[in-house]
């Protein structure tokens, strides 16, 4: 099991000069975490701008440096050779690239100007799923539900399983202390800290809404997090409805995108940890 990714993100330094912030450094590191959380293998891609222009090298579009001939038979030789080593090996999980780059722009990259659309690497794989690195980092989720009974505590775990099994690093609170037969004061502040803590470490929160009403431990945990700039996404999967316009709460649903089957739940958190300016633009 492999990704394919856009070379700086293993390597910052083959990117042109002063373009790299220190949320560019967070990213990387988060998509390489991701990989090392579910040992999946990373294989750098080569970098056609490095091989061209060198380093160091200042900022430059499409236009301006790129479209030549002698950069385009350079495509050509290093898309030969990734395509021969996924011949070899099969095809990646994903492409994880870096969007504007010329090369490995993902959702938008910069010709003479930023426009839409994969960098001129990547879109000579078009068969393969791209993502940009900023989306694959983000990859930690907070599980908030109820959890009193085995009933609930098992379906959290199906939950936790379910988006495990898309490579998200899962947060259940069930499992990190929380003991019924345990309440003392130190206990419980000790227990509020760790899961304050871990709701400000997550990339997304997803929240469990079934019931007559919302779990009220939930629906503080969902409210911390929008507070917090959090995306969350909220679980209907009862069918009951307290209103015509409503399933459950309309301040916990207005906060967060809804979905009401379990198997919907990877893409809509996929979704929630898509750049803002994709998800504006997506249908």
């Amino acid at each position: 099991m492999y990704i394919l990714c856009s070379p700086c993100i293993c390597d910052p330094s083959l990117r042109a000069e002063g373009i790299t912030r220190p949320a560019d450094l967070t990213a990387f590191e988060g998509a390489l975490e991701r990989c090392r959380r579910f040992s999946i293998e990373v294989v750098p891609l080569p970098c056609p701008e490095t091989a061209y222009l060198g380093r160091p090298r200042p900022p430059a579009t499409f236009a301006e440096r790129l479209d030549t001939p002698a950069f385009s038979v350079l495509l050509d030789r290093m898309e030969a050779e990734v395509r021969s080593l996924i011949a070899e090996r099969g095809p990646p999980l994903c492409i994880v690239g870096v969007d504007s780059s010329p090369t490995c722009g993902v959702n938008r990259t910069w010709r003479d100007d930023r426009v839409p659309g994969r960098g001129a690497f990547l879109a000579r794989f078009p068969e393969i799923e791209a993502v940009d690195v900023y989306e694959f980092a983000r990859h930690r989720v907070y599980c908030a539900a109820p959890l009193f009974t085995a009933a609930e505590q098992g379906f959290n775990r199906e939950v936790r399983d379910l988006l495990e099994a898309s490579y998200y690093d899962v947060y259940l609170p069930q499992e990190a202390g929380e003991d019924g037969a345990v309440r003392d004061p130190a206990w419980g502040r000790a227990l509020f800290d760790r899961h304050t803590a871990a709701l400000r470490r997550a990339d997304v929160v997803v929240g469990v809404i079934d019931g007559a009403d919302a779990d009220s431990g939930t629906a503080w945990e969902m409210g911390y997090a929008y507070a917090l700039g959090k995306p969350v996404v909220a679980l209907r999967t009862d069918f009951r409805r307290v209103g015509s316009h409503e399933l459950v709460n309309l301040m916990l649903e207005h906060s967060a995108s809804v979905v009401t089957a379990v198997g919907d739940l990877p893409d809509a958190v996929g979704r929630a940890c898509m750049p803002v300016y994709v998800r504006e633009n997506s249908s």
